[in-house]
């Protein structure tokens, strides 16, 4: 009795929408009903100890609905962008938000982070990411552009914003399969150069530059960022990687991005930010998607770039871009549902189903947030245009 009057206390308060619970002994209960017709149903098989739940309540209930002990009839999207939304839930409350232990970010760590998330190999990738394999925020110039179409333009998008010219180095730091390397080679000219720690990646993109014959103009290591030494850049991209260098290492990356910029040269650091104050990070993400990720705020982020002596010249947010990114994945992958759990098991399918539609919910209640930061060593502007029409 004590357990269910806490599971209805802990979720209703949660929903600012109208909600359907049916619990483990088949009470069904709805929040909200004067609201309307409730939108979702979440069916909970068996509870959920109140330990795990008091100590982290996103991953309880993600483990939950993985092994299939909670269903959930509707769009998780939904869901999730409505507890976000509502001040009184409990990803809100204080004591639901326990601190988690210090995560390590040592060479050998970072790497077998990240292999544990890029290398689940280039076949699963294919399945529900754009033609290109960009795995990251796309840039939608019209509402209905196609997403191969929008990855291309982020690319050109960054590297508008950097004011390039023919024959200038650019290193790209977490390289990925290569987007910004072979567009920068291509249709910009630029030499560039690619970092990254997943194999699959180094693999794809070393086979890539021999089949397009860009030896010599494109190259790439398999290595850390922060054991590249004696050679600056004029140019520095790094999309989607602060979020992985942990907290305490933040201040040692944009070290590392100075040293290997050269004194003209301009940096686009694009990448997930919070416009508030948070732990910036969840127990769900970082125990089944990304080991060690960090989610710094706005604050965190100025204040580390003005540390390096860094001037800012341009600061842009994409979280709706970012929004409507998933939302595609996460379509595509559902196009795909049964290849992919042939491919694993339920439970992987079910978590990666989970995890796209969360980021998106979590994106679309602006709980975070995706910023490029165009910095570099001179003046704020230098040798830039005077307006931002250039960047388009």
């Amino acid at each position: 009795m004590l357990e269910k009057k806490f599971y209805q206390e802990f979720l209703s308060h949660s929903f600012d929408i109208p909600i359907t619970i049916t619990y483990w002994d088949d009470q069904t209960v709805t929040y909200n009903e004067n609201l309307g017709k409730p939108v979702i149903h979440i069916t909970i098989k068996k509870p959920i100890p109140l330990q795990e739940l008091a100590k982290h309540a996103t991953l309880a209930l993600a483990e939950a609905y993985m092994s299939g002990d909670l269903e959930i009839d509707g769009s998780i999207q939904e869901l999730i962008t409505s507890i976000y939304r509502t001040s009184s839930s409990f990803i809100h409350n204080r004591r639901f938000l326990r601190c988690v232990p210090k995560q390590k970010h040592t060479r050998s760590t970072s790497k077998s982070d990240v292999q544990s998330h890029y290398d689940l190999g280039n076949s699963f990738y294919k399945l529900w990411l754009d033609k290109n394999m960009i795995y990251s925020c796309a840039y939608f110039k019209e509402p209905n552009e196609n997403l191969t179409q929008a990855q291309i333009d982020k690319v050109r998008h960054i590297i508008n914003k950097l004011h390039t010219h023919k024959d200038a180095t650019l290193l790209d730091i977490g390289c990925g399969w290569g987007d910004i390397l072979f567009i920068g080679a291509k249709e910009y000219g630029l030499k560039t150069t690619g970092i990254t720690l997943s194999q699959e990646q180094y693999d794809f993109v070393k086979n890539k530059i021999k089949e397009e014959h860009l030896e010599g103009q494109v190259d790439v290591m398999l290595m850390d960022y922060r054991d590249l030494k004696d050679r600056q850049f004029d140019y520095i991209t790094s999309v989607g990687m602060f979020e992985h260098v942990g907290k305490e290492n933040l201040g040692e990356y944009f070290k590392t991005v100075y040293q290997l910029l050269n004194d003209h040269g301009y940096a686009l650091i694009h990448g997930i930010t919070g416009q508030h104050r948070g732990l910036g990070v969840d127990p769900f993400i970082t125990t089944y998607i990304f080991p060690g990720g960090y989610i710094p705020n706005l604050e965190e982020m100025i204040g580390h770039i003005m540390d390096c002596h860094f001037q800012i010249s341009d600061i842009e947010f994409l979280r709706r871009h970012y929004q409507k990114t998933l939302e595609i994945w996460d379509k595509n992958f559902n196009k795909h549902r049964q290849e992919i759990t042939e491919m694993f098991d339920e439970r992987f399918t079910r978590l990666w189903d989970l995890y796209l539609q969360a980021c998106a919910a979590s994106f679309e209640s602006g709980n975070i947030d995706v910023v490029q930061y165009l910095i570099g060593k001179q003046p704020s502007g230098t040798n830039l245009p005077m307006t931002r029409n250039y960047m388009n």
